[in-house]
């Protein structure tokens, strides 16, 4: 048995399905079966795509009723166990602030138009009626960009698993969802990036099952007046956050180990409280650079 890698672009970044099989041809077709998956969910609710469910949703604010698929139900109500479980950090109609914030400029924005976006944020104003969903006031944003890498993993993987997969993983940018060990039984290490040294690992965790995902001021952000500014946003203030500079969590699922690792950030400095009470293993770096590790 051989394991394969294969390389694609997605969700405007790096990704990777790893898997081994007795043949190239067998593997060729499951990653090409992944990366079609990958694409399908990017399409149907990519905020950039003026044709997907969640542009429609955001074109139709205050005005009309889009009728929903199962699936995308499934996520609506998943944004609400993020809201609730979060006490309102993790909200999907946060999504506003980034008209604000434009991290390719690295400019600040102008402090003038942040009550207006935070007038405009509000999860509890998403309506529901039936299988239609309307957002309660023009100018709303659905934005799934929270969670959508890790459910893509989720879904691809599910894929490769039942294609009869035993030993590989989904990498999308490094939101990973293992599928089990290498063929020899040992667990796959995964590098976690120096939040301050884009080159460097700071530590790798095994993992032979499960999924890792990792949230950091490191992605993409400016410096501006000796202040570091990243793109993870407070829904309260309108402001990056602060305190962390990454967050990593492993989880069995990759959609959990990424809300967790966001709600996390997104907490400031009682993340690690909400780490510890999750019971999932965390590796967690402050502003410090003071390293916190959870391992079962």
């Amino acid at each position: 048995m051989e394991t394969f890698r294969f390389g694609f672009q997605a969700m405007g970044c790096g990704c990777e399905v790893v898997l081994a099989s007795d043949s190239k041809k067998n593997a060729q077709s499951i990653a090409k079966l992944v990366i079609d998956e990958v694409t399908r969910i990017e399409q149907k609710y990519s905020r950039y795509r003026p044709e997907s469910i969640v542009s429609r949703i955001n074109a139709a604010a205050a005005r009309d009723w889009v009728e929903c698929d199962p699936e995308t139900l499934a996520l609506v109500r998943y944004g609400d166990t993020l809201f609730e479980s979060s006490a309102g950090l993790f909200d999907c109609t946060s999504g506003v602030l980034r008209r604000a914030w434009d991290f390719s400029r690295a400019q600040l924005p102008d402090p003038s138009m942040l009550p207006a976006l935070l007038s405009l944020i509000g999860w509890q104003r998403l309506e529901r009626k039936g299988n239609a969903v309307r957002l309660g006031v023009a100018g709303m944003e659905l934005d799934f960009g929270g969670f959508g890498k890790e459910y893509a993993a989720d879904r691809a993987a599910t894929i490769v698993h039942a294609k009869g997969v035993r030993h590989g993983f989904v990498n999308l940018a490094g939101d990973m969802r293992v599928v089990g060990p290498k063929p020899d039984g040992s667990p796959w290490m995964v590098g976690i990036q120096d939040p301050r040294h884009e080159k460097r690992t700071i530590a790798s965790l095994p993992l032979s099952v499960g999924a890792i995902a990792t949230s950091g001021d490191y992605e993409r952000f400016f410096e501006a007046e000796g202040n570091r500014y990243c793109h993870i946003l407070h829904p309260k203030t309108g402001y990056p956050v602060t305190f962390w500079r990454s967050v990593t969590v492993v989880a069995p699922l990759a959609i959990t180990a990424g809300s967790c690792s966001t709600i996390a950030m997104l907490s400031e400095a009682d993340g690690l409280g909400f780490l510890e009470r999750s019971g999932l293993d965390y590796f967690a770096i402050d502003h410090s650079g003071q390293v916190y590790h959870k391992k079962q």
